[in-house]
């Protein structure tokens, strides 16, 4: 049999132990804060009944959800007809009941419907997943990658608003960020803008072009504007609200000035205000908090405040957003259950720390310590501080005896483990190890109890 070059399906990837160790240690980050503001973490399965998936997600989306296929003879249950119709749209029904999920939400969305009666609301929860998407591959989208949310459901507190923003301040600021923005604006913002012009029906339009002042100035979104549909009267109305500038309060006064005439419009203002209350009463470590009212992601999806975030040390889109929806559990039958919801871009925040140096240099999820030895005896000899190091949970191997010390130190170094014991029948006899810091190449004769407790410290 010929043999089969080894490959990964295109968009998906393997993660070496060097890179498992990076990204456990931005996924340990982001779930400890999350623990510590209350959340908990659930998974779902990797497949959803297709029913549960199609329609969620626009027809875009639904082009974009992986298929499985039905187990066993999945032609069996096809009408005859649609397949000598030769339409694969039309039997893929029959033959795929399953597919792989599409995002983190509307599969939570399925949970909280389900299990509505076991959950104590406000349910908040954390998932750190994959999911599959059958999008074309590029550089930094993949068809497999893994989504890293926090929601909160059945609360239309903006305390929760608020801790999201801590959240995002805390975890990024653990993972060393030292200079991020956290933009946020209100849906409700939009829509009073919109209304204030007769123009309710094109808040898209005008979103997307006064989104782009930044690279294309106020005369390229005048053109813009205009070429959609508004007028020069419409233009000057809203010319306030795309100019706005100054501090978050100064923004907040021009748009009440503006909005005066909305009442969603103000209502917006209000909600903004009350979460920049919160977090007055509970300072932010590093991040600036802006609000932006440019900000417009996922407009048919939010409903009250819109987040995201990003960094200003790498030239990278945003490594983190989200939003408040009024109906997320409506789909599938359970009407005004109202929720919040963040993620961070994990792969985007992983290439941020690596251009900017952040991992640690060693951390506790690779081995601390390796001891050599020259032969049997010396492995014997081993086998009680082995399990000593082990006991008191700093990671520990022992090189089997019967290579030499060359090769057992070059194996060292190749796994970055930053200390090595070396037993040989000089330490037997004596009691006193060579114990040796690989980075600085410093030796120090140490018995079994004192590198027990310097390590363990």
């Amino acid at each position: 049999m010929a043999s089969i070059k080894p490959s990964v399906p295109k968009g998906t990837r393997d993660f070496s132990p060097v890179e498992m160790v990076k990204r456990n240690y931005i996924f340990d980050a982001i779930k400890s804060v999350f623990r510590k503001y209350g959340y908990q973490q659930i998974e779902t399965p990797t497949m959803e009944n297709s029913s549960t998936l199609l329609g969620k997600y626009g027809e875009e989306g639904d082009k974009l959800i992986f298929k499985v296929l039905n187990s066993g003879d999945y032609l069996a249950k096809v009408n005859p007809e649609k397949l000598a119709a030769l339409n694969s749209n039309a039997v893929a029904s029959d033959i795929s009941e399953k597919a792989l999920r599409y995002d983190l939400t509307v599969p939570f969305a399925r949970y909280v419907v389900m299990h509505q009666n076991e959950i104590t609301f406000p349910f908040k929860r954390f998932q750190v997943q994959p999911v599959w998407r059958a999008d074309r591959p590029q550089r930094g989208r993949y068809r497999e990658f893994y989504q890293c949310d926090a929601d909160v459901v059945g609360s239309d507190s903006l305390l929760n608003e608020a801790e999201f923003i801590l959240i995002y301040d805390e975890a990024l600021s653990k993972l060393g960020l030292k200079d991020f923005t956290i933009k946020i604006n209100n849906r409700k913002i939009l829509t009073g803008i919109a209304q204030i012009i007769d123009k309710a029906d094109n808040i898209i339009d005008l979103t997307v072009a006064i989104d782009k002042l930044d690279k294309i100035g106020l005369d390229g979104v005048t053109k813009e504007l205009i070429e959609r549909g508004f007028t020069e009267a419409d233009i000057e109305k809203i010319k306030p609200v795309i100019l706005l500038e100054g501090s978050n309060t100064q923004k907040l006064q021009s748009l009440r000035e503006a909005l005066a005439q909305s009442q969603i419009g103000l209502k917006g203002c209000d909600e903004i205000e009350t979460v920049f209350k919160y977090i007055e009463s509970c300072p932010l470590q590093t991040a600036t908090l802006e609000l932006d009212i440019t900000l417009a992601r996922g407009l048919n999806y939010y409903t009250g405040a819109i987040f995201e975030v990003k960094t200003n040390e790498a030239a990278m889109g945003s490594i983190g957003g989200g939003g408040r929806y009024d109906d997320l559990t409506g789909m599938f039958g359970l009407k005004d259950l109202t929720g919040v919801g963040i993620s961070f871009g994990a792969d985007r925040i992983y290439d941020v720390l690596e251009e900017l140096n952040l991992f640690p240099t060693t951390t506790n999820q690779s081995t601390q310590v390796l001891i050599c030895n020259f032969d049997k005896e010396g492995e014997t000899y081993a086998l009680p501080l082995l399990q000593q190091l082990r006991r008191n949970n700093v990671n520990t191997e022992l090189y089997p005896a019967g290579a030499k010390i060359k090769k057992q130190l070059d194996y060292a170094n190749n796994k970055n483990i930053p200390y090595t014991v070396v037993i040989g029948g000089d330490e037997m006899q004596s009691g006193l190890l060579t114990f040796k810091d690989m980075a600085s190449g410093v030796q120090e004769k140490l018995t079994a109890e004192e590198i027990v407790g310097r390590m363990a410290r």
